[in-house]
């Protein structure tokens, strides 16, 4: 192994520099030096490097400094007492089987400082991301992604360290793989919905909050909670409809609040032929003063639509703050806009029918 051979070159130079001959001796210095250098890297790491750290724009780096220091320590001591155990030059048995112990537990403290590094970067994505968003969801996203990175790390240390002792690890991965197949299909709507609520709030397609509608024409309401496998929907009746994020991560979504909030308000009417057209744009114009929740830019206009069966139509278009101040503020015009008219002595045609009966011949 290079690792055992360079450990090997490492310990006969020893005598050459120090002219020390007894080969315990040779080992305690070992073990001692690096335990000295352990200290000094701990020394400067509280004293000096992390005061530099905390004085920088994120906490990124104080926390990857805080998470590798400990297992960087108990790596030094490891390759000390590695290089110490060469120096002993006990039996090639013993020291093939002390090799490939110390050697399986470097590669962990290896996989202990990666997972510090890979749980610092996590943390601070995640506190990044949680300040630009209303939802609770990335306090579960989170520790999902801690919880996945920390199992593939040591899984592949694990792997390592089997190959070392000798195991051959092409039937497991293999046996695992077809189980990873079986638990996945047992296990598809349940990881479909956990990525969909993933895609959900990385592509930032509804947060808690907004007014949405789904392109099932039924499901609408004001979203109240976006979790790990579903999100919470609360209709417009009061009553709390519970999407799976599959299903709502293959629909078509009408959000209401984006880009912004604000909504346009279309209002269709007809008077009856004859109406001063004028006067009529006038009356619908006069009945948006006023009303809350609308807005005075974009400017409102009424168009005289078109010559409809029975009724000149007009349409009247005007802006609200939101979706839920549309709601009223159509009524609150709709009505104004009726009682105008009807003072206005405007009437407002509905359509009729007038059905003849013709009988054929005497009844007997």
């Amino acid at each position: 192994m290079v690792f055992e051979d360079y450990a090997r070159q490492a310990v006969e130079m020893l005598p050459d520099v120090w002219f020390l001959q007894n080969r315990y001796v040779e080992a305690l210095i070992i073990i001692v030096g690096f335990f000295i250098v352990s200290q000094a890297i701990v020394w400067i790491t509280e004293k000096i490097i992390l005061k530099i750290a905390t004085k920088t724009k994120t906490n990124l780096d104080d926390e990857i400094i805080k998470k590798t220091n400990k297992p960087l320590i108990a790596l030094l001591l490891l390759i000390g007492l590695w290089l110490s155990e060469s120096a002993l030059k006990l039996s090639p048995a013993f020291e093939a089987g002390f090799t490939k112990l110390i050697l399986s537990a470097i590669v962990l403290v290896i996989a202990w400082i990666i997972i510090g590094v890979i749980m610092a970067l996590i943390t601070h994505w995640g506190e990044t991301f949680a300040k630009r968003t209303k939802s609770d969801m990335d306090d579960a996203v989170i520790p999902l992604f801690k919880s996945f990175a920390k199992i593939v790390v040591f899984a592949l240390a694990i792997l390592y360290i089997l190959t070392v002792w000798g195991v051959a690890v092409t039937p497991l991965l293999a046996s695992l793989g077809i189980a990873g197949i079986a638990v996945a299909f047992a296990m598809q709507s349940t990881l479909g919905n956990i990525l969909g609520g993933i895609s959900l709030i990385l592509d930032k397609t509804v947060k808690v909050g907004d007014t949405i509608k789904l392109d099932d024409g039924i499901t609408s309401g004001v979203v109240v909670d976006v979790g790990l496998r579903s999100t919470s929907i609360r209709t417009f009746d009061n009553e709390l409809m519970i999407v799976p994020n599959g299903k709502l991560a293959e629909s078509k979504i009408l959000n209401y609040v984006l880009p912004d909030p604000k909504v346009r308000a279309v209002l269709t009417f007809g008077v009856a032929y004859g109406t001063d057209v004028d006067k009529v744009k006038k009356i619908a114009m006069t009945a948006l003063k006023g009303v809350e929740g609308t807005l005075k830019e974009p400017e409102p206009s009424c168009y005289f639509d078109e010559l409809g069966d029975s009724a000149l139509q007009f349409k009247l278009y005007f802006w609200c703050e939101n979706t839920g101040a549309r709601f009223k503020a159509k009524e609150i015009v709709r009505t104004r806009i009726y009682n105008a008219l009807n003072k206005a002595k405007i009437s407002m045609p509905f359509p009729q029918r007038e059905l003849w009966i013709h009988t054929v011949g005497k009844r007997k």
